[in-house]
């Protein structure tokens, strides 16, 4: 399961250890966790089944990303080798036995797409480390892509095409690469047609009328494709303005 929950202490106030005992996943993919590593265990200490590793921001109270697993992996990767992008905590890589498992947190562009040219660079070096990690092993990639990559997955395409961040022809053509260099996005996969949101702006009521977008993912080298059972958007779980998302793979 991965989830973007929009600060992890803010979350655990939220319903967060009922929701994760509800569904209990194997592994928990978080994203914006907004706090240091030792904070986060804390938020996290009564759900004793799960070790925690984590990749914080150098910026205190921004980004971050953690892994919750009840399997212990082989190996941890914090970042991905640039400092650039590694000193905002936006990625931490799990190896098990069969797969790499990467949690995600893409940069948004920004407010009058003012950080769309780092996240052109960002998309690129992204791809670039997880083909790296391919060549050893199948890799899967949770979290927050930050961007809606077809009409379907946003509510309102045509007032927000190429105006805001998110939905601009540059995102979408740097998603695609990842789908055009063999990974699937595991949702559209096996639900072709179903329209499903993972983010829900607070303003205007948009999660109540399900004004929404999907900029979740879960997506996965596609020689895992005939091990994945089903992929899922868990609309009912509130506590972040995001909902988790999640596959069921077997090996």
């Amino acid at each position: 399961m991965s989830w973007n929950v929009n600060g992890i202490r803010a979350v655990q106030k939220k319903g967060f250890e009922e929701s994760i005992k509800q569904t209990n996943p194997d592994v928990i993919c978080l994203q914006e966790t907004r706090a240091q590593p030792d904070q986060i265990v804390e938020a996290v200490s009564k759900l004793e089944v799960y070790q925690v590793y984590s990749n914080s921001a150098a910026r205190k109270g921004y980004s971050g990303t953690t892994i919750l697993t009840k399997v212990k992996p082989q190996h941890i990767i914090h970042g991905i080798d640039i400092h650039e992008h590694d000193q905002e905590g936006r990625v931490i890589t799990a190896e098990f036995k069969d797969f790499y498992l990467v949690s995600v947190y893409v940069p948004n562009s920004g407010n009058e797409l003012v950080r769309l040219n780092y996240r052109e660079t960002w998309d690129s070096d992204f791809l670039h480390f997880l083909k790296n990690l391919e060549k050893k092993k199948p890799v899967i990639a949770c979290g927050d892509f930050n961007v809606a990559h077809q009409e379907i997955d946003i509510a309102r395409p045509k007032s927000n095409y190429n105006k805001t961040a998110g939905y601009t022809q540059s995102e979408i053509d740097g998603f695609s690469k990842f789908i055009e260099a063999g990974f699937v996005d595991t949702f559209r996969h096996l639900h072709p047609d179903t329209i499903k949101y993972s983010w829900w702006s607070y303003r205007a009521n948009a999660r109540a009328k399900n004004i929404g977008w999907r900029i979740d993912y879960c997506i996965a080298t596609s020689d895992l494709t005939e091990n994945i059972k089903d992929a899922f958007v868990l609309t009912n779980i509130l506590g972040s303005d995001h909902c988790p998302v999640g596959l069921e793979i077997s090996f």
